[in-house]
């Protein structure tokens, strides 16, 4: 089933920790770990854009434009809020590609009553993989007049937030250095 709620790629980060643009990198048969996200993404929802600074991407895609050079996902959720006028938005960072639809789809349909519907494992939650409602722009963009750029900010002001527990930890394997790069590599044959 296509999901109509909109999903937004975040990829506008620095990448510091790999030293290059982790988004540019090849992945899974694809030229660029963002393209596999997209297309991935694509067979999930009707509508999939990309949170960027720029359009780096050699691939068609829809591009919604940070409207500030701070690389934080705040300004990020505002852009797309400015943007996007659905009540609610499926956000991923692109550094994750191994989170399953039926995850998604768990996210999707616990988030109804919720202003913020995230992922959790054991011991962490994971603020880039959920559902985000568009009243919350009000929140986002206090915490940005005072230049507060963490979404743990964000989650601890709004009272309704929903984390729902996922089992299958490995689905949220992050891609933040080269040796992440190299794991995820590797088991990526096992989620295609």
């Amino acid at each position: 089933m296509i999901q109509n709620t909109p999903c937004v790629i975040l990829s506008g980060g620095k990448s510091s920790r790999m030293g290059r643009d982790k988004s540019l990198l090849p992945f899974c048969n694809y030229k660029t770990l963002i393209e596999y996200q997209y297309r991935k993404l694509s067979n999930i929802f009707k509508d999939v854009y990309i949170s960027s600074k720029t359009n780096k991407f050699d691939f068609d895609c829809n591009i919604i434009y940070d409207k500030s050079d701070i690389s934080s996902p705040m300004v990020a959720l505002n852009s797309i809020f400015d943007h996007l006028k659905s009540d609610k938005v499926f956000i991923i960072a692109v550094d994750t590609p191994f989170v399953k639809e039926d995850t998604i789809n768990i996210l999707l349909n616990q988030s109804k009553q919720f202003n913020i519907t995230i992922a959790k494992e054991k011991n962490r939650t994971h603020n880039l993989c959920g559902v985000f409602s568009n009243t919350i722009k009000v929140h986002i963009e206090k915490l940005l007049t005072k230049n507060i750029h963490k979404i743990d900010n964000l989650i601890d002001q709004i009272g309704d937030v929903k984390t729902i527990c996922i089992s299958d930890n490995e689905q949220f394997t992050n891609i933040n250095i080269h040796d992440d790069y190299i794991n995820a590599t590797k088991i990526s044959n096992s989620y295609i």
